[in-house]
């Protein structure tokens, strides 16, 4: 059975495995995920990743981040634009999460974004996820 929303799916993992305090989790490779898993840990959500591949297929293995008390780096991944309704802004309404502390995650023209790039660039886009 094929899966409707493959980047919904990617975030629910990473959510499941910090509730359980897991130091990583496997997901199925796409370059879009691996391109969101990038901006996560340029930003410092998570510690690293890795590509492999297990039985013909690729898996990325995302290393998630704690602090000294155990707290998860992510506090919250909410996925914004969904396959049933898509939500699209221009460059000049992008939306700040929580005042500048957490990141939105476009996907632009010019690549996936984080919401600051995508000002600096001035390109507007289509909002993946939000994170703080």
């Amino acid at each position: 059975m094929s899966m409707t929303d493959p980047i919904a799916d990617f975030l629910t993992r990473i959510r499941n495995a910090q509730m359980v305090f897991h130091e990583a989790v496997d997901v199925p490779y796409s370059r879009i995920k691996h391109e969101i898993a990038k901006i996560m840990i340029s930003e410092g959500y998570l510690s690293g990743q890795k590509i492999s591949e297990e039985n013909g297929h690729q898996k990325l293995t995302l290393m998630l981040k704690y602090g000294p008390d155990r707290t998860p780096a992510i506090r919250k991944l909410r996925r914004i634009s969904k396959p049933g309704r898509r939500v699209y802004v221009p460059r000049d309404r992008i939306p700040s999460v929580l005042g500048g502390l957490g990141i939105n995650i476009l996907t632009t023209s010019k690549g996936i974004l984080t919401g600051r790039k995508a000002r600096q660039e001035g390109v507007g886009g289509e909002i993946l996820v939000e994170v703080y």
